[in-house]
């Protein structure tokens, strides 16, 4: 019997990805299907759908189902769910379909269908509803919100069969991990205590201390990265695994670090989409995750402790991952080495705070940033990223003036 935690629900894992005669089966049913198109969004949705990270999610939630989750976090069959999962489409598209039909789902970026889907019901929402609730501004600066704002009129319900897992394991390699195959890594390991990190940039000394704090005191970390869309002036997927992997390889103990990825996009609904990591996590197996400052927030939506506040206020049985809460965290030159707000004793300007936003900015301008802040290996990576883009005058290096943790 394993000593993991459970997947979200109580049962075993269940991706909805079809495999052998199925597959082939189904691909060429849904050649003759009408086409709903999906956004990005949606698609990393269903790909989480089909590896089984969203268990025991069986498609995309009814009107029912997206009121529970946006009012209380629960579905309506009373399922912890803290961010509605749901497909929207235009008017247009929606009344040429009618409750019973079967779609195929479109991603128009790859050109692919990724899944097929029973519609079961196709219903209006309240779309500054969703926002106020999940996101705590209908601002449409917030990325999170314009996404909601951008959707379809209608929405569409219903149980879907994954076809595809959209090139993440072509595109990836080893990187990419389902939730059995970390689950299996973990048993292989000997492990059945491990926090999940989340990131979507180049870990640095405070991201590195974070996770030695969770080495030890469990058996391991998943460094768990985002590997959806980015955002202008983000750094690639790519180029962030193999930072990455040379600061686990050079700073931390043999077998103690996992690096694996994910394949959503970020939603940067803060204190909600903690939750959220929190469940798929389960799901992967971690019994716990790294809650820093600022979780999965943007700008100055929410408070820099707020996702660490909403894990106590959940139902205690909500989730068998719990949070391992930690407080902002900094070199400090006076204590000669890293500490937190809650170990240090001595003043501002005795420490180097650098968001990753400030890093991005400086790398990109060939500025000198601290070994203080970030280690010098990983630093030569980021700066010979930095020089390639400028060198081929290939990207432009926007920087959004909101920091995305």
């Amino acid at each position: 019997m394993s000593n993991l935690v459970k997947p979200h629900g109580g049962g075993g894992l269940k991706p909805l990805l079809l495999v052998g005669d199925a597959l082939a089966a189904e691909q060429q049913r849904a050649a003759g299907l009408p086409k709903v198109n999906v956004s990005s969004r949606e698609a990393g949705d269903i790909i989480m759908m089909g590896i089984g990270g969203f268990t025991p999610l069986d498609g995309f939630m009814t009107h029912a189902d997206w009121e529970g989750v946006c009012d209380g976090m629960k579905m309506a069959n009373g399922l912890f769910w803290p961010i509605p999962v749901t497909l929207s489409t235009d008017e247009a598209t929606a009344k040429g379909l009618k409750e019973g039909d079967d779609v195929a789902l479109f991603d128009p970026e790859r050109n692919e269908i990724l899944a097929t889907m029973r519609v079961t019901e196709k219903y209006g929402i309240d779309k500054a509803h969703e926002c106020m609730m999940v996101y705590k501004t209908t601002d449409e600066e917030h990325p999170g919100v314009k996404m909601v704002m951008a959707q379809g009129a209608v929405n569409l319900a219903g149980p879907i069969k994954v076809l595809s897992q959209g090139g993440f394991p072509e595109e990836y390699g080893d990187q990419f991990m389902t939730p059995a195959q970390t689950r299996a890594e973990f048993e292989k390991r000997g492990w059945h205590s491990i926090a999940a990190f989340q990131t979507r940039n180049p870990m640095h000394r405070s991201h590195e201390y974070l996770a030695k704090i969770a080495v030890e005191t469990l058996d391991g970390v998943l460094i768990h990265s985002l590997l959806g869309k980015l955002k202008p002036g983000d750094i690639p997927a790519d180029v962030r695994s193999k930072a990455i992997g040379v600061l686990i390889d050079k700073y931390f103990a043999k077998n103690t670090v996992i690096q694996a990825g994910y394949p959503l996009d970020m939603r940067y609904a803060g204190p909600r989409e903690a939750l959220l990591h929190a469940l798929f996590r389960q799901n992967y197996g971690c019994s716990h995750q790294i809650v820093g400052r600022d979780h999965a927030g943007v700008g100055d939506y929410y408070g820099p402790f707020d996702a660490h506040h909403i894990f106590d206020q959940i139902p205690a049985d909500a989730l068998e991952t719990q949070p391992l809460k930690i407080d902002w965290t900094f070199w400090c030159d006076k204590c000669d080495g890293m500490a937190s707000m809650k170990t240090c004793p001595h003043e501002a300007s005795d420490r180097i705070l650098l968001s990753g936003t400030k890093l991005r900015k400086a790398l990109s301008e060939g500025e000198d940033v601290s070994s203080k802040f970030s280690r010098p290996e990983v630093l030569e990576i980021l700066r010979a990223y930095y020089g390639s883009i400028k060198d081929e005058d290939k990207v432009e290096v926007k920087l959004s003036g909101h920091s995305a943790k």
